[in-house]
């Protein structure tokens, strides 16, 4: 269906059902909300703009540039190693990719909204949740207790595929048995893998990816795509291709064709985090995403924030002096922070642009720079909750089967097991990897809020017909042009990402571009190691 058109599609065929009328009038009321995270600020950097001389200058012992995972886990390291005189610059949005919203009492993502149970190897992960109430006890036996709110109840994903709803994400119904032999096939491979070590005696995926074995065998998968791994181990399954598809797109932004197949295994093979109350590969969430992680972490940290996007970050006698700005009603506001420390929180890409000479440190922006993936969250509040089709009732995850859409989730899920509140608002997310990301972004960017909303609706129609619009309050549509670092062949070996991960000294950087791919795991471990250099 061509997105453009969505307006009109309940008027396409001649003859046209009552209740189809009444959606593609109540589309036409719906005017969505459309943000940009960090564009204004984005564009003035990018157009390099003059700002006013700095209003103020704050002085502090570590600036954390940068508000998103990595500097939310800086702040919470530096503060349990005792060190308190931090200071926080927001970025242009607070808690980057982890940042959520709200309509009234109902909260929701516009970023990341899940997180996997961490494996053993992730004890940095393990750390936090202890600390912040969400591990109950037992942090590092093999099956740590969980305060069960956070745990996701069942049922928890579904797929729309030929028209009827079943259980899980990869087709079964009606599906040929040697399809469904492959997917079998695969699944064991999955198990096989997940345990396997390389010649180093480390296992081949796991979470921090710094800890996973480095033997040439294994990373040799980082030459080929995952669509090229699974030709090569004879998987001709439509259905089993489309899911790993979608995987790569949902975790990645961008398809299976173009993502590394180490990347593409590393999906599957490093989740296998266990509970002592919950089923093996459960997952935490929250009704606004990771939001409320973040929010707790700086709860903890005791973070000073201030609002602003980072200009500048150079190197002086007496430590780091980052020049800062923020718009307000359209026109720059500047400060300066001057700092013994300063941590680079922030993505590569802009990394880039504002640390003066970032070549000394060995990153070649030409060079090394990832492609980023753009996304699409909208957060739809409904005044009451559609009408369902029969067989598999509604899941936490809803996803349909096709593209580019990755489906819906529900902020409430987490109630209907109880009483089904009478409001609720459904997620969905789109990324737009049926187009090159510079493609993408320019669509973004010239798209009416109607036809952003046409996008963001897809699966939903597809879902429920024109049963969805008359149930819409509002909508609340987040654009990320830059969402995410995309793990593309060859990305294990970035020279530049490799060099700023050893860097120490006044500048340091932390973010999950570090790993080559945007998962709160990896963001949180650069966090850390760099708080534990700053701390010296």
């Amino acid at each position: 269906m061509d997105r453009r058109s969505f307006l009109v599609w309940a008027g396409a065929s001649g003859a046209v059902a009552a209740g189809s009328v009444a959606g593609f009038q109540r589309w036409q009321e719906i005017t969505p909300t459309v943000h940009y995270p960090g564009r204004d600020e984005g564009h003035f950097m990018r157009d390099r703009k003059a700002l006013p001389p700095p209003s103020q200058t704050l002085r502090t012992d570590v600036a954390i540039l940068g508000s998103g995972i990595a500097g939310m886990t800086a702040a919470w390291k530096l503060h349990k190693l005792g060190l308190t005189d931090f200071l926080m610059v927001d970025g242009p949005q607070p808690y980057g990719n982890a940042a959520g919203g709200r309509f009234g009492d109902l909260e929701y993502p516009t970023g990341g909204h899940y997180l996997p149970l961490p494996s053993p190897e992730s004890t940095h992960v393990r750390d936090i949740l202890f600390d912040l109430g969400i591990i109950l006890r037992d942090p590092y036996a093999e099956k740590p207790y969980y305060d069960e709110r956070w745990l996701l109840h069942a049922p928890e994903e579904r797929l729309l595929f030929q028209g009827r709803w079943q259980e899980g994400f990869i087709p079964t119904e009606g599906v040929p048995d040697w399809e469904l032999a492959e997917h079998k096939r695969f699944f064991a491979e999955v198990d096989k893998l997940r345990q396997t070590r390389g010649s180093d005696g480390k296992r081949i995926f796991v979470f921090p990816t710094v800890l996973s074995s480095q033997d040439p065998q294994w990373r040799a998968l980082d030459r080929i795509t995952l669509k090229q791994w699974l030709e090569q181990q004879g998987y001709r399954s439509p259905t089993l291709h489309w899911y790993l598809n979608y995987c790569c797109r949902d975790d990645y932004g961008a398809r299976y064709d173009h993502v590394s197949a180490w990347a593409g295994l590393h999906y599957y093979c490093s989740r296998w985090g266990q509970a002592a109350n919950a089923s093996n590969g459960a997952w935490l969430t929250w009704p606004g995403g990771l939001q409320p992680l973040a929010a707790g972490l700086e709860q903890k940290a005791a973070v000073k924030r201030h609002a602003g996007t980072v200009v500048s970050v150079k190197t002086t006698g007496r430590g780091v002096e980052a020049l800062c700005f923020r718009l307000e009603h359209g026109k720059p506001v500047s400060y300066l922070v001057q700092a013994r420390k300063a941590i680079c929180a922030m993505p590569l890409y802009v990394a880039a642009r504002v640390v003066d000479n970032i070549a000394q440190y060995g990153y070649d922006a030409e060079r090394d720079n990832p492609v980023y993936s753009p996304w699409l969250v909208a957060n739809f509040l409904l005044n009451r909750f559609p009408q369902e089709k029969p067989h598999t009732p509604l899941s936490w995850d809803n996803v349909v089967y096709q593209e580019p859409g990755l489906g819906f989730v529900v902020s409430t899920h987490q109630d209907i097991r109880v009483t089904p509140p009478p409001k609720t608002v459904f997620s969905a997310y789109v990324a737009l990897s049926d187009r090159t990301p510079v493609s993408a972004r320019r669509w973004m960017v010239a798209s009416s809020p109607a036809e952003l909303l046409a996008l963001a609706s897809a699966d939903l129609q597809a879902a429920y017909g024109a049963a969805f619009a008359p149930c819409v309050e509002r909508v609340d549509i987040t654009l990320r042009g830059h969402a995410m670092a995309a793990p593309l062949p060859g990305f294990l070996s970035n020279q530049g990402a490799l060099a700023l991960r050893g860097v120490d000294g006044p500048v340091l950087f932390a973010h999950s571009d570090l790993s080559g791919f945007s998962v709160f795991e990896e963001a949180a471990w650069w966090g850390i190691r760099a708080a534990a250099l700053a701390a010296q």
